[in-house]
């Protein structure tokens, strides 16, 4: 199998398995039947969010918004391939500088800031300080994001890198994993007693009562933009600008904040 058709693989079995998460609310109940569908690439770190906004906007722009989730390279690959969709908001500014001159971003809106931390079992147990070190602890097992897949990936080799550890950490890592939800289950299920993850994933409802967030400090974990993007190939440009929009807007603010981001200027939510 080619790489390309590997990746219009994942975009029809991503597509098709969220076609069904699509068709109820966060509450369990059925939702309404729309001919059209508005579909979102978007990182696993940001569905939170973004399915919120989705469900209050689908009555108001009468289509069903699908969201298909991954890790933010593995997404841009299968819109690439599929050419079909609407909005992609990967987990930082830097795919859209990465695949900008490949012409499938368009307009874009700043819709918050992810940030790295350090994450840990509740209540910190195994007394995990702020230092990038404590991931270099031959006591603690360690699983960090893979490069090429995520995100967060990215952002932990930019952050070791620049404090030369990336190496010595990898050494010490038990896997590698590829996005931010396998980060916290690894968390959860005691597999790790350290990560480094994106701060807001700590806030999220499953992870809340499992998994606390170890600052780092901001000139080590600088806040990465949050870019929604607008697809060119998009089959309804209107109607997908309104949901950017929305993003942007104080009642999509909130909702970022809700979820444990920085929006977009950079305020936080009380938690």
């Amino acid at each position: 199998m080619t790489m390309r058709d590997y990746f219009k693989l994942v975009a029809v079995v991503m597509a098709g398995s969220l076609l069904l998460t699509a068709c109820s609310d966060e509450t369990g109940k059925s939702a309404p039947s729309y001919k059209e569908q508005m579909l979102v690439y978007c990182g696993i770190t940001m569905v939170h969010p973004i399915n919120e906004i989705a469900r209050i906007l689908e009555p108001e722009l009468g289509v069903q918004i699908v969201i298909t989730q991954g890790g933010s390279e593995d997404l841009y690959q299968s819109l690439n391939t599929a050419r079909r969709g609407d909005l992609y908001l990967p987990g930082s500014a830097s795919y859209r500088k990465k695949h900008e001159k490949e012409g499938l971003l368009g307009d874009y809106t700043h819709v918050g800031y992810n940030q790295a931390a350090i994450m840990v079992a509740k209540g910190n147990p195994l007394q995990v300080s702020s230092q990038l070190e404590q991931l270099t602890r031959s006591d603690l097992k360690v699983v960090i994001g893979d490069p090429s897949t995520g995100s967060i990936g990215r952002e932990t080799k930019r952050i070791l890198d620049g404090a030369g550890l990336y190496d010595k950490v990898r050494a010490n890592t038990i896997y590698l994993t590829t996005d931010s939800r396998n980060l916290s289950h690894a968390i959860r299920a005691r597999e790790a007693d350290i990560a480094l993850n994106w701060r807001a994933t700590a806030f999220f409802a499953e992870n809340q009562d499992a998994i606390d967030a170890v600052d780092l400090a901001p000139e080590i974990a600088q806040p990465k933009k949050l870019l929604l993007n607008l697809l060119t190939f998009s089959s309804m440009p209107d109607k997908a600008k309104r949901f950017m929009e929305f993003a942007a807007s104080e009642k999509g603010q909130a909702i970022f904040r809700k979820h444990g981001f920085l929006d977009n200027q950079m305020k936080t939510g009380e938690f």
